[in-house]
Parts: C-alpha cells; sequence; structure tokens
C-alpha cells in the first residue's frame, strides 16, 4: 500500500538506530523507541550535570537551567504554563504524591470517581487514598461494544460530593479516546478536579490543558521515546500553593512543593530532547516550539490514522482473529489511536506473541487492562495488544498480518 504524505517515514526512521536491531516494534506500551538525539542528550548530560541546583557555581546553575528547560518543554507540549509543571519519576508516583497532597479534608465524606479504562497508575492512588482516609470510590463503566466510556454515566455517578474525577484521554489497550469534556462539566461544577492522564495520547495527537479544561494532566515520556520521567501539569499553578506541600524542602515553593524526588538532572535533559524531537518530526513544520509540536504531530497522527485502518482492515481479513472492540468498528477509527487488541481463535496470546517474537515481531500480552477483563478478553485465552509508532510502517504491517495467518 502506498502512503503519499507529507511526513516523511523513512526519515523519521533513521532517527531511531535501536530499528537496526532487525526487529518490528509494535510494543510502544511498554516504552517507544529512544531516537538518537534523546540517548546522547542523555549520555553527555550525566557527564556533566553532577551537581544539585541551589548553588552559585556553574555546574549547579546549569543544573538549575536544566530544570527549568524541563518545565518549560513539557508547559509547550500541553500548551501550559511552566510554572505549572511537577516533574517526577513515574506516573503512578505523581498521582499518588497529588491524592496526599489535596489532604485528609477534601477526602473526608467526599467521592473520587475513577474508570475501567484507565492504567492502574491513574486508579490505584486514588483507591488507596480513598480506603485510607474512609473516602467512597465510584468507577465509570466501559462499552464492552464500542470500548468507550460513555459520556452521559458522568451526570450520573459524580454528585455534589466529588471531589475528583481521574480519567484518562485514551486506553492504552484498545486505543479509544474519551469525551472528557463531559466529565468536566460535571466535576466543576460539582467545584471538584478533573485530573486526565494523556500518557497514552502524548505520541499521536497535539494536546491542549485549556481545550482538554483537565485541572491536571498527567504524561509520562517513555510513551513517546523519551527518558523515565514523568509530569503533572496543572492548568492554573496557583492551585499548587493551596494543596500540602510534600517535598522534603520546608522552602519549597510553586510546583517543587509537590516534587518529593525530582528526576536525575540528566534525564530532564533527556526529557527536554524529546520533545524536541517530537517537534521535529515533519521537517515543513515551522515557528515556535509549540507551533512546531502541533504541526507534527498532526502530520503524524494523519500518517498513522490511515496505517491504522489499512492495519485494522488487514486484520479483518483474517478469519481466526478478532479485534477487540474500538477501532474494530469502521465508525469508530477515527476516534481511535493507533492501539489494538486482538484474540486468536484457540490460541492463547502467550503463544501468539511467542510466534510473532520468532519472526521478528514485538508484541505484547495480556496488558494489565481492567477493560480487557471487563470485556472477557481472558476467557479466551488473553488479548494481545499492538501499537504503532511513529517509525512504523506498511510493511511491517504486512509481516504482522502473514505471521497471524500462519496461525491458522
Amino acid at each position: 500500500m502506498v502512503f503519499a504524505m507529507a511526513y516523511d517515514v523513512a526519515r523519521v526512521r533513521g532517527l531511531f538506530p535501536s530499528l537496526g536491531d532487525g526487529w518490528i516494534h509494535l510494543d510502544p506500551q511498554a516504552g517507544m523507541q529512544i531516537p538518537d538525539a534523546v540517548a546522547t542528550t542523555v549520555s553527555k548530560a550525566f557527564r556533566a550535570l553532577v551537581s544539585a541546583p541551589g548553588g552559585v557555581y556553574p555546574s549547579a546553575r546549569q543544573s538549575a537551567a536544566v530544570m527549568a528547560s524541563a518545565r518549560h518543554a513539557v508547559a509547550d507540549l500541553v500548551g501550559g504554563d511552566p510554572a505549572g509543571v511537577v516533574l517526577g519519576s513515574g506516573r503512578g508516583k505523581l498521582v499518588l504524591t497529588l491524592a496526599e497532597a489535596l489532604g485528609n479534608r477534601i477526602w473526608l465524606g467526599s467521592d473520587v470517581v475513577v474508570t475501567r479504562l484507565d492504567d492502574e497508575e491513574n486508579i490505584t492512588p486514588w483507591t488507596r487514598m480513598a480506603d485510607r482516609v474512609g473516602g467512597r470510590v465510584r468507577w465509570a463503566e466501559v462499552d464492552i461494544e464500542s470500548g468507550e466510556l460513555p459520556p452521559w454515566q458522568f451526570q450520573e455517578i459524580v454528585s455534589e460530593t466529588t471531589s475528583v474525577v481521574a480519567m484518562t484521554l485514551a486506553s492504552s489497550t484498545l486505543g479509544t479516546l474519551t469525551d472528557v469534556g463531559a466529565a468536566g462539566e460535571a466535576v466543576h461544577a460539582a467545584g471538584g478536579l478533573l485530573v486526565v492522564d494523556a500518557s497514552s495520547a502524548a505520541p499521536y495527537m497535539p494536546l491542549d490543558i485549556e481545550a482538554l479544561a483537565a485541572d491536571v494532566l498527567i504524561l509520562s515520556a517513555e510513551r513517546w521515546g523519551g527518558p523515565q520521567v514523568s509530569a503533572m501539569v496543572f492548568r492554573d499553578p496557583d492551585l499548587l500553593d493551596r494543596v500540602r506541600a510534600v517535598s522534603l524542602d520546608p522552602a519549597a515553593t510553586g510546583p517543587a512543593r509537590l516534587e518529593v524526588d525530582p528526576p536525575q538532572r540528566a534525564l530532564l535533559a533527556g526529557l527536554v530532547s524529546s520533545i524536541e524531537h517530537l517537534a521535529q518530526l515533519d521537517e515543513s513544520a515551522s515557528g515556535d516550539r509549540r507551533r512546531r509540536l502541533i504541526g507534527s504531530l498532526t502530520s503524524l497522527g494523519e500518517y498513522l490514522q490511515r496505517l491504522n485502518f489499512y492495519l485494522v482492515h488487514s486484520l479483518e481479513q483474517l478469519p481466526t482473529v478478532r479485534i477487540v472492540t474500538g477501532a474494530a468498528r469502521e465508525s469508530d477509527r477515527a476516534r481511535s489511536l493507533p492501539i489494538v487488541s486482538l484474540t486468536v481463535d484457540g490460541v492463547s496470546a502467550d503463544k501468539v506473541v511467542r510466534r510473532l517474537a520468532d519472526n521478528g515481531i514485538c508484541a505484547l500480552a495480556d496488558q494489565p487492562s481492567r477493560a480487557l477483563e471487563a470485556i472477557g478478553t481472558p476467557e479466551v485465552g488473553g488479548a494481545v495488544t499492538i501499537g504503532l509508532g511513529p517509525y512504523s510502517t506498511p510493511y511491517e504491517v504486512d509481516q504482522l498480518v502473514r505471521t497471524l495467518a500462519s496461525l491458522a
């Protein structure tokens, strides 16, 4: 299949030296492949950024500059304010920090809404905190036919006692996008917060924290080829002064109030490099970094949407392969990311992944997913999750389909 588009996937593939290993990487949920620029930046920074920020000598000032650059880069990625960017080593830790920073007073007699479509990083911290202080947990359920979160249910489960709605922008196993606007309207009317995990969506589409009306946006750089660094962006930085500080530094101000153990400075340098890499995916994108990010991610999204159509159409031709909701319906594909979960009749997910690996293809079996459990994939041997990346090609899709066909 020919893809006549401005997005130059051949050029982009040249930015990833790891693709020279000969494998087809369809496992971005385990971490997108790392661009050479990011790996080089981290390597150099580990040798140079040896001092903690706060001192007056050059190395300390350099470390402080890298921290500031990381906040600005994340802000550009989501259209936010650098003063609202909290940095950490993982999504789960950041969400748990936020839950604790809200304090017991906001939890007593209140409830939190979580969804079965989310990754555990945006579920477990909230349920644990609710259990600890006596809060209530309400669940937004997945439509097992479409793989979506029906937006109408938020009007029913969000009440005047709801303090937080925590939800994902997109499923990491089904690829379906969510209607965060409906949840935001409901929880904001109750005076609560909307916390959105955009980690799965960030590699594939431009993000705008204002348009999403998310009070807090969660990101994980591993999902777009960055280092093991996560960020928590507050739409209104003033909110940081209204939550309890958890930093070990009593003098900490702004986002540092919620940074118990900030990431190593070399990784922050890699975070900046990874976001600059996203901005350069389309050579025709111009302007400041925010504009280039929008242009590049829009171009990438269009390319991968077409490739995803080709992937799904090809899979549908295999009589023993069943696509798990979401992208399985043509009307839903425009609302889906290039992520697909599937089952193979009579073959367990583990065996499917082993056959794929024998043919040089990386895929994931039985990803932790409450959505897949609700749909019932464990009853048929589990599901295989496939994800496309900025370096994926039609040839790789063909190889995947041929290998799956051999299982028949």
